[in-house]
């Protein structure tokens, strides 16, 4: 992802390659365990996030255009298949928006790049919906 205005820099180097992605990450499911607003989709995880923490800013590295290490692991589960076992509709996409938009503010100080990610999360949040 580039634009003219960033020149030849990646998304991936405008917000802060994998340091900048595990912060967004970090900080996305301390949100979502801060807000009573987000206890639907906190549920649906494990008492430690660190792993899934850790799981999201590896995806989000290769999705955002870093290195693809994430997706040429053979261990690497199923993102749809995991989020179609669970009951995920309107509002827990809304939810797991909220928080990440919220992240994305706190974590991320290019707006530009914010403004152009929020529908590319968008379209994932809506299509990990199982009803």
């Amino acid at each position: 992802m580039t634009t003219s205005r960033h020149g030849e820099m990646s998304a991936f180097e405008r917000i802060g390659g994998r340091d900048g992605l595990r912060r967004l990450a970090g900080r996305f499911y301390a949100i979502m365990s801060e807000h009573p607003s987000a206890a639907g989709i906190r549920a649906m995880h494990k008492p430690d996030l660190g792993p899934i923490a850790d799981n999201l800013a590896e995806f989000l590295t290769g999705w955002i255009g870093g290195p693809r290490d994430w997706f040429v692991r053979g261990d690497r589960p199923c993102i749809m298949s995991l989020h179609r076992a669970l009951p995920i509709g309107e509002n827990e996409r809304d939810q797991w928006l909220a928080c990440m938009h919220q992240a994305l503010a706190e974590t991320v100080n290019d707006v530009e790049l914010r403004e152009e990610l929020g529908p590319a999360l968008a379209r994932i949040a809506d299509a990990m919906r199982s009803s």
